[in-house]
């Protein structure tokens, strides 16, 4: 696996196309109604997932579990819709520790030669077989059966919110996306990676932070910058609080289940 430090992906051409714009904000519970010119902050999850299949699709990672560790995103601007833009991925580092390995991930989207959007990702791949046993097994829950979702209502503080996504929801999201990764919708593959069952998307979580965070401002590009730590897994059908508060221009946020915190953010406005 450290063969792959170094190596890079892309670049890769991917168009912002309406629909899918459409798509995207509809799974993440975005305001329809704002995006029409310029893609939402979430949206970099798109521009990630255009490249990062080809590291997690490489014969070294292959029969390996992959949960993301931790996301970085820095915006130059707003994301123009039908837009063409370039996207190359790198492989920064490659750590072991404890049998799990810690995979580096840089990417850089451009616009029109101009740089528009960075992000850093750290990647955990876990060894041939993950311990199953870690986490003990439960059953998955109906396709559509989902929790507490609240309307996004623009206030001037962040707005304080419920969150859930079923089973057919994370189908929707992979699709708006382009994550793939099997411990979204496989139960096998969940389980060999260490976990009870399927898992929410980490990105599809830090969307929603990203969705209330925008709320507070009207710019096409209302983010500079967001990181994410991704410290518990969400199950499908169970309700997070998103929580956060904002202290100049900068917003601290958080996801959880009860005293369980799934999520931290810190979230830089424009």
């Amino acid at each position: 696996m450290e063969s792959l430090e170094g190596k890079t992906f892309g670049p890769i051409p991917l168009r912002v196309c309406f629909d899918k714009v459409a798509d995207f904000v509809a799974i993440s519970c975005d305001d329809p109604t704002r995006w029409t010119e310029s893609a939402p902050p979430g949206w970099a999850a798109v521009c990630l997932f255009s490249v990062a299949p080809l590291l997690l699709d490489d014969p070294a990672l292959a029969r390996r579990g992959v949960i993301h560790g931790e996301q970085r995103f820095n915006w130059s601007g707003p994301i123009p819709i039908e837009g063409e833009l370039s996207v190359t991925g790198s492989v920064t580092r490659v750590r072991n520790r404890g049998g799990v390995a810690f995979v580096g991930f840089d990417l850089a989207v451009a616009h029109e030669n101009q740089s528009l959007l960075t992000g850093s990702s750290t990647f955990l791949v876990s060894g041939d077989a993950a311990a199953a046993g870690d986490n003990p097994e439960e059953s998955e829950p109906g396709p559509e059966d989902r929790g507490e979702n609240d309307p996004l209502v623009s206030s001037g503080e962040f707005p304080d919110m419920r969150r859930s996504a079923s089973r057919v929801d994370l189908i929707r999201y992979a699709a708006a996306s382009r994550d793939w990764n099997p411990i979204h919708w496989d139960h096998g593959a969940a389980r060999a990676a260490g976990l009870s069952g399927v898992v929410v998307h980490g990105l599809l979580q830090a969307a929603w932070l990203m969705t209330a965070a925008a709320s507070l401002r009207t710019s096409p590009a209302p983010l500079v910058e967001a990181s994410f730590r991704f410290r518990a897994p969400l199950r499908p059908g169970v309700t997070a609080a998103l929580t956060g508060t904002l202290e100049d221009s900068t917003v601290s946020a958080r996801l959880a289940t009860g005293e369980t915190e799934l999520l931290t953010a810190r979230l830089g406005l424009r």
